[in-house]
């Protein structure tokens, strides 16, 4: 937790670099704000601050309906206390949404005890797991209530309630009012969704926010029927577990949050769908602070200041992700994306969505390995690919290999260079989006080392090194920068060095 007196600073000028690293509950009112709260800042000896809203909660704060902390953006890992508490955060709202991943699950994936699974949240986060799951499930439910036109018992079953009733209870225990009286409130706007079987939330960010270099980036990527990206959005269909829709998101610059407009049946997986959102967009990310830190470094000065808010994609399907990637070696991104969306024609199922650049699901690993080496490279798709796609595939169906945000980076990285035609370059890469790992860095990177004066991959991991905890971005940030010839030589020279165990992709 930051020093008293920081944080009193922070919440009198309202510094957006702090929204959602603390929170403050006002003695006076009884009630719990972000630091942003558009309301007059209290007196700093009614403040109590908090290193999260669950904290607060358990203090017996209530939250602000200006400030509404449950919009408050979370914080990137950094670390392995960070790693583990956000873990335990994507397994609570798995849970919520599946009831299947347990906090047992995420000691085992650590490697740690529960106890100390516990211990590490206690002094993150400053609540049990259980009160975290508790607070996550009340606050999303307030969401809900303010945003969406959804009855109060579908937002009590998709907030992970186990029964209206129950719901009822510990949110009139909690806030002091029935879950009826948010409803007031819901947005005008909400009406005018494509049809009333959709709603639309907000999930906020830390600003500045590059949406038209994520959108751009997307886009060259794009797997056609599974995903749409126009010029002020992304549109994608959706499966989780046995729940099946789509969504589309935008920008909201006004209220430094991106709006989700989603279909009522994957209102059962809420949490985990807009924590896969999270996860693509990174809205997790501290701009200013990864910009004051990579400033430091004259090679990212200037990109730093063209570029403010550059945010490294994520990935919404881990596995979706690495297909992508594994297709991208050694050809152009144009080239990957063809052979991406034959690919997810092929195998993904049909689905019939209300915008008709939407028609398919996403391939699952279960059906992908039902395939043959021949069946994928029919499409074109060269049969060393074609074998790692397949035990790419058996990994994940086996439980073996956990594509996910918050899971351990090196571990995961040392699984997939065991994969037959995956090496460190795409491991690294698929650890900077797919694991959310903000430090990950591909030194084998050939527009990397260039920038760095053509030095060798373990030259460029010693000058990285001043880059840390952040290299991913700025990894991003040269790329970004690199001009069309540049790429071009890039690719070339990637190319001519590449073998086919290597697994150095050429433009992603």
């Amino acid at each position: 937790m930051i020093e008293r007196h920081i944080a009193y600073q922070a919440l009198t000028s309202r510094d957006t670099r702090f929204d959602g690293v603390f929170f403050v509950g006002v003695t006076s009112t009884g009630i719990y704000c972000r630091p942003v709260c558009p309301v007059k800042p209290p007196r700093e000896e009614n403040c109590l601050f908090f290193a999260s809203a669950s904290a607060a909660e358990k203090a017996a704060f209530r939250p602000c309906l200006r400030c509404r902390p449950e919009l408050a953006p979370g914080n990137a890992p950094v670390d392995h206390a960070h790693q583990v508490a956000e873990r335990v955060i994507q397994c609570l709202d798995e849970s919520l949404s599946n009831g299947q991943t347990s906090l047992e699950d995420v000691a085992q994936y650590f490697a740690i005890s529960l106890r100390q699974l516990r211990r590490i949240v206690q002094a993150e986060l400053g609540v049990s797991p259980l009160e975290l799951k508790q607070t996550r499930r009340l606050l999303l439910a307030k969401q809900l209530l303010t945003e969406t036109h959804l009855s109060v018992t579908e937002i009590a079953f998709a907030s992970g309630f186990a029964s209206l009733r129950r719901f009822n209870d510990v949110f009139r225990q909690r806030y002091r009012m029935p879950p009826s009286r948010l409803r007031k409130v819901v947005a005008e706007s909400n009406s005018a969704s494509l049809s009333n079987d959709t709603s639309t939330l907000l999930l906020s960010y830390r600003p500045p926010y590059d949406w038209q270099a994520m959108l751009e980036f997307l886009s060259l990527r794009m797997i056609e029927g599974v995903e749409y990206v126009d010029n002020d959005s992304y549109a994608r269909t959706v499966r989780i577990g046995d729940h099946h829709g789509w969504l589309r998101v935008s920008h909201n610059s006004a209220k430094s949050a991106l709006s989700v407009q989603f279909s009522h049946s994957l209102s059962p997986v809420l949490p985990a769908m807009l924590q896969r959102l999270r996860n693509l967009f990174d809205l997790s990310a501290q701009p200013q602070a990864i910009a004051a830190h990579l400033a430091q470094q004259p090679l990212l000065r200037a990109s730093l200041e063209k570029n403010p808010g550059l945010r490294v994609p994520g990935a919404f399907d881990g596995f979706e992700m690495v297909v992508r990637a594994i297709l991208g070696q050694q050809v152009t991104v144009k080239a990957a994306t063809t052979l991406a969306c034959r690919f997810a024609n092929t195998f993904g199922e049909p689905f019939v969505t209300p915008l008709p650049q939407l028609n398919r699901l996403s391939p699952l690993p279960e059906r992908i390995s039902e395939a043959s080496v021949d069946d994928i490279a029919r499409l074109g798709i060269v049969s060393a690919r074609a074998r790692c796609i397949l035990a790419l595939a058996a990994a994940c169906q086996r439980g073996e290999l956990r594509l996910e945000a918050g899971a351990p980076p090196q571990e995961v990285i040392g699984q997939l260079c065991a994969l037959p035609g995956i090496g460190p370059w795409t491991a690294s890469y698929i650890a900077m989006r797919a694991l959310r790992w903000p430090d990950a860095f591909p030194k084998e990177d050939i527009a990397v080392r260039n920038n760095l004066g053509g030095v060798s991959a373990k030259q460029a991991e010693a000058i990285s090194q001043s880059w840390r905890p952040w290299r991913s971005y700025a990894v991003l940030h040269i790329w970004k920068n690199l001009s069309q010839p540049a790429k071009k030589a890039a690719e070339a020279k990637t190319k001519a060095h590449q073998t086919g165990s290597n697994g150095t992709p050429a433009a992603e």
